[in-house]
């Protein structure tokens, strides 16, 4: 089974009602995966708390107001625990100090410096659904601290890298990262798949999504990118004989990476079978394949020396309408994957642009 670390913000445990509706989506994932929950406070309780600290003073003392501050997610993990008992699962709640999340001594800011996941191991051994607080540590003197705001999306991303989850799903009251803040632009767009960089970009200048912390440590310890995947896949087929060609392979985005190979259109089927079968061992989306490609190259020692080679290529296609699947490059040549009702138009078109026919081999 897959491990799957989830975390929900506070506005979707907002009350009683929200935190019933999580429960209900945490056990339909129970069924088929080990689960960790990350739960921030309820709505805006941390803020409240924040306030009621500087009632009674203006300048509330780093340490206490981190005491006061990491009181609002353990009522939403003992109060998560409880509603997943009621749908007749196993569940037990843990705080940051209790699943080992260490830090520095940085109250109300604190940066985590490693985090002792035992307990949360064996808790899911156990076939218990572990509901942990976000946001809280423990620093090297026992003192209880907190990670900044947002900082339950730290711990969640932090969580999955320690236990080497399969993926990190955080969830919020919006359905995604737009282009702009929809509350402002009403036509903002949601997109699609957002890089480490630019997400890490947009939440250092101010985007609300996910906290720029988590960003980086997620970029850094690639959740959930896992070594090792890339041999599965290769190796299954290596094991059939088939001969693979030519391999891209994406930077991991929203938690899952795309790698995309060719191989002889007569080893086609048999490529499929060794891979459907790797996807389900490794809990990947699936396999995507297409027999009607085709691949254009062009070959030449001079590409090393000259400029606009592959923008030529490039321009050449798109002229005639033909749209470019995969790309391809090496010192000496540039290959572009097509559809094959396209091949013999593409070869022309290239052909003619780079003046190698007899009429134009002294361009």
């Amino acid at each position: 089974m897959a491990l799957i670390v989830q975390k929900y913000g506070g506005s979707s445990v907002a009350d009683a009602e929200k935190i019933a509706g999580v429960a209900r989506r945490v056990a339909e994932s129970a069924t088929r995966n080990r689960v960790v929950v990350v739960v921030s406070a309820m709505g805006k309780t941390t803020d409240g708390l924040v306030a009621l600290a500087r009632q009674i003073t203006p300048s509330p003392d780093p340490r206490e107001l981190d005491m006061l501050l990491a009181t609002g997610e353990q009522v939403t993990i003992a109060l998560l625990a409880m509603a997943l008992h009621a749908l007749g699962l196993k569940a037990r709640s843990l705080t940051g100090p209790q699943v080992g999340l260490r830090t520095d001594r940085a109250h109300t800011r604190a940066r985590i410096k490693a985090i002792a996941a035992e307990r949360v191991g064996r808790a899911l051994d156990a076939g218990e659904v572990v509901v942990v607080a976000g946001f809280q540590g423990l620093s090297d003197e026992d003192e209880i601290t907190t990670l900044g705001r947002g900082g339950s999306d730290l711990t969640a991303v932090a969580l999955a890298a320690a236990l080497k989850a399969d993926v990190c799903e955080i969830y919020t009251d919006v359905d995604g990262v737009y282009t702009a803040d929809p509350n402002i632009v009403p036509d903002a767009r949601k997109l699609g798949r957002v890089a480490y960089d630019e997400m890490l970009e947009m939440a250092s200048l101010g985007a609300k999504v996910l906290q720029s912390r988590s960003v980086e440590f997620a970029k850094k310890y690639r959740v959930p990118d896992r070594p090792g995947i890339a041999a599965q896949t290769f190796g299954a087929i290596a094991e059939r004989n088939i001969v693979v060609d030519m391999i891209v392979q994406n930077i991991s985005r929203d938690g899952y990476t795309d790698m995309s190979f060719t191989v002889p259109r007569g080893d086609h089927a048999r490529a499929v079978a060794a891979l459907e079968a790797v996807a389900k061992a490794i809990g990947a989306q699936g396999v995507v394949h297409d027999e009607r490609i085709a691949k254009v190259s062009i070959i030449g020692v001079g590409m090393r020396s000259h400029s606009g080679v592959a923008s030529r290529m490039f321009a050449t296609l798109s002229r005639e309408g033909i749209n470019i699947q995969m790309i391809s490059t090496s010192e000496i040549a540039v290959s572009c994957v097509i559809e094959d009702k396209y091949a013999e138009l593409a070869v022309r078109a290239l052909h003619d642009a780079f003046g190698v026919g007899r009429t134009g081999a002294g361009r």
